[in-house]
């Protein structure tokens, strides 16, 4: 029995770390603590049969891979380190700097129209942060969110205070701090 925990708790481990996952992420989509994680991988206990196989869906392998000692099993083709991947900061600069040039292009055109706009560069704030945001969540499984949800709090409400800027809107600063306690109220509510 000792040696089946043991197996486990080193596969489990090795999946989970190929995955880029911490034991509260692992635990938080099997709904179990971070602490039933640890044991798991301490090998102080085995997940029961149920949980083996949401384990093995989630990494893409069957469950008696992970009964089997490591050194015996090859990884299915999911799980292989593709050449094909992509560079996700890359993807989020080419994401960003295509945002602020179509920016540009409409700042110019209006120009052009004789209307002169610059707010459009402040409005591009929040924009970025929203990219930024999706992007985020696509590939840090939103490590950073709250960060990010509340710098795009920010800016909608500095973009309002300089579009009203001629009429003194500093009532507008009173709404920004409940609304950072409402972003950070919402980053604490957690699945059980």
């Amino acid at each position: 029995m000792e040696d089946l925990k043991r197996t486990v708790s080193v596969n489990l481990v090795y999946l989970r770390q190929k995955a880029q996952m911490t034991q509260a992420e692992l635990g938080e989509k099997l709904n179990y603590s971070d602490k039933t994680v640890s044991k798991w991988e301490r090998g102080e206990s085995l997940p029961d049969a149920f949980v083996l196989k949401q384990l093995a869906a989630m990494f893409h392998v069957s469950v008696d891979m992970l009964l089997t000692p490591y050194t015996e099993w090859t990884l299915p083709m999911e799980l292989e380190v593709s050449d094909r991947s992509y560079s996700s900061k890359m993807i989020m600069l080419v994401s960003l700097v295509g945002a602020w040039t179509l920016a540009l292009l409409i700042f110019v055109v209006m120009w052009l129209c004789d209307i002169l706009f610059p707010m459009i560069f402040v409005l591009m704030i929040p924009v970025s942060c929203i990219v930024i945001l999706v992007m985020n969540s696509l590939w840090n499984r939103g490590r950073r969110n709250f960060w990010i949800v509340s710098a795009l709090v920010i800016s909608i409400f500095l973009f309002i205070y300089l579009l009203m800027w001629r009429s003194n809107p500093w009532q507008l600063l009173l709404v920004v701090i409940p609304a950072e306690i409402v972003v950070w109220l919402s980053f604490q509510i957690k699945r059980r």
